[in-house]
């Protein structure tokens, strides 16, 4: 993980919705106090139980957040895409990290501490309404994966997981292909499925000629298909 040599104005002018709440004299220890990291895939953000000293901004790449549980399993538990503010939920609640963040390609992200985060909040309604509609956002997504976790069959889950990526990181320009190539542990973790489950789905899904599998990229070829899929659970 190095710190990247930036022009540190540019960069906080790009993260407007950060930026634009501020006031000027925020805006200057805004610029002063943040760093710009940059990681390789499968590098460590930060740990599950870890202290947290900052929030970030995703800025380029993939974050996966892995979570340790019963009998030392990890599940990946969240993505998300550039333009993502995360690291903070655990600062909020006054408690340590919840799960730990990795790199999902080479990554970039924009690294504040969290007592300027505090500082803001406390200074300016208008920044403190940015990370009370983000919070409501996280919750009402935990809420929906809960439900779908709990009462979605195998299959309804696995085609929910493949069209969740799909519409977060888009496809190649081809159209068709995942834009993310994920491991059949990622995409079974993520389903909440052992391996073997999520291998089996795919390739039925793939005989049935809803995607072609290629390795780890994953071509759609019916997503309507398995819109029904998913929506039927």
């Amino acid at each position: 993980m190095l710190e990247k040599e930036i022009d540190k104005t540019e960069v906080a002018k790009s993260v407007s919705m950060l930026w634009d709440p501020l006031s000027d004299e925020q805006r200057e220890l805004f610029v002063e106090k943040l760093s710009v990291l940059q990681l390789s895939r499968d590098e460590v953000l930060f740990r599950q139980n870890d202290v947290p000293d900052y929030f970030y901004y995703l800025l380029k790449g993939k974050v996966a957040f892995h979570k340790t549980g019963v009998a030392n399993q990890t599940h990946i538990v969240r993505m998300v895409e550039p333009g993502a503010i995360f690291g903070y939920a655990a600062a909020i609640e006054g408690c340590n990290r919840h799960s730990t963040a990795v790199a999902g390609d080479d990554t970039e992200v924009l690294r504040i501490p969290v007592n300027l985060m505090f500082h803001f909040i406390w200074e300016n309604s208008n920044f403190a309404m940015l990370f009370l509609k983000e919070l409501s956002t996280l919750i009402g997504l935990s809420i929906n994966r809960t439900i779908s976790l709990t009462q979605k069959h195998i299959r309804g889950r696995l085609a929910e997981t493949l069209l969740s990526m799909k519409d977060k990181y888009g496809v190649e320009d081809d159209g068709c292909t995942l834009a993310v190539y994920l491991s059949r542990d990622d995409i079974a973790h993520m389903s909440n499925m052992t391996t073997s489950n999520a291998i089996r789905t795919l390739s039925s899904f793939a005989q049935e000629g809803l995607i072609v599998i290629d390795g780890r990229k994953i071509k759609f070829v019916d997503c309507d298909a398995l819109k029904v899929i998913s929506d039927r659970g």
